[in-house]
């Protein structure tokens, strides 16, 4: 098996579509913790949210009605929590942070469960990424392609806003000392906002294209949480290059683990991050601040 080309590109191709669905999770929670310094542990509520409301558009308005608009409603969710919870426990602490926002991960659960109840609920594929593509000699959904080339554009996007734009100076400004950058004139809280508010949709988007890979149930947000977390932990807080770094590390690790090693592959991450917590605490990219 290990000798067939085919089974490299399989695997290979699994491992890009995991890596860039937890892409699109973490690059917006790591950026709010280097810029914010702030825990938001419901970051993986609002990927949940994001995938409920895709399903519940799709069958208005069809998958590209939720795939558009889902984003937009994380990002109101995630206005509305910042003014009314985030903004006033920026400055409480990590253990505040920690726990108010833990909490609210069951308050998203048991909210997602009234309203859309137990059962989960799944996404049909778009007609035209339907079927597969034959790709060296392995036929791959077409809908797994797109993901990855979705991951691959948006990580585009922010490379060229962060390092070529105005706005992007200004984030990496306060990432590095946001202190020194509120002396220079930048409005650092409007900062805060529009990052934290970007995240938020970022993990909508997250959400609503892996409804129709994934069943979308109240928990799903848990099941993510940990592999996002341990993403952001390898890869290093507040750096875009960390986040691509510890998710195609994660993607890699855990879809190759499972097919080679896969009476190790429940320890082989953990493993990892361990062995990067002792060698380099700061993670392997993390931003300079």
């Amino acid at each position: 098996m290990t000798t067939d080309l085919g089974f490299w590109v399989l695997q290979t191709l699994n491992a890009l579509q995991l890596s860039m669905l937890l892409f699109l999770l973490s690059v917006g929670l790591t950026v709010i913790f280097g810029l914010m310094h702030f825990v938001n542990l419901a970051h993986g509520s609002l990927y949940a949210f994001g995938a409920y409301m895709a399903a519940s558009l799709a069958g208005v308005l069809g998958y590209w009605g939720g795939f558009f608009l889902a984003p937009l409603a994380v990002a109101a969710l995630g206005a509305v929590l910042y003014f009314t919870l985030i903004r006033s426990q920026r400055r409480a602490g990590p253990m505040a942070q920690v726990l108010i926002t833990f909490g609210l991960i069951f308050v998203a659960v048991d909210a997602t469960r009234l309203i859309w109840g137990d059962l989960p609920i799944g996404i049909a594929v778009p007609a035209v990424f339907e079927g597969q593509l034959a790709l060296l000699g392995v036929e791959y959904p077409i809908y797994r392609l797109f993901i990855i080339a979705l991951g691959l554009a948006v990580l585009a996007a922010l490379t060229l806003v962060l390092t070529r734009t105005q706005v992007g100076a200004m984030i990496r400004a306060g990432v590095d000392n946001d202190q020194m950058a509120a002396c220079l004139g930048i409005n650092v809280e409007r900062m805060f906002f529009l990052v934290f508010v970007v995240g938020c949709a970022l993990a909508g988007l997250a959400g609503a294209v892996a409804a129709p890979v994934l069943s979308v149930t109240p928990d799903m947000g848990l099941q993510i949480l940990i592999p996002t977390l341990i993403v952001i932990v390898i890869g290093g807080l507040g750096s875009l290059k960390g986040a691509v770094a510890g998710s195609l590390i994660f993607g890699f690790v855990q879809t190759f683990g499972a097919v080679l090693m896969p009476t190790f592959n429940s320890v082989l991450i953990y493993a990892l991050l361990a062995a990067v917590l002792v060698i380099r605490p700061e993670g392997l990219l993390p931003a300079k601040g």
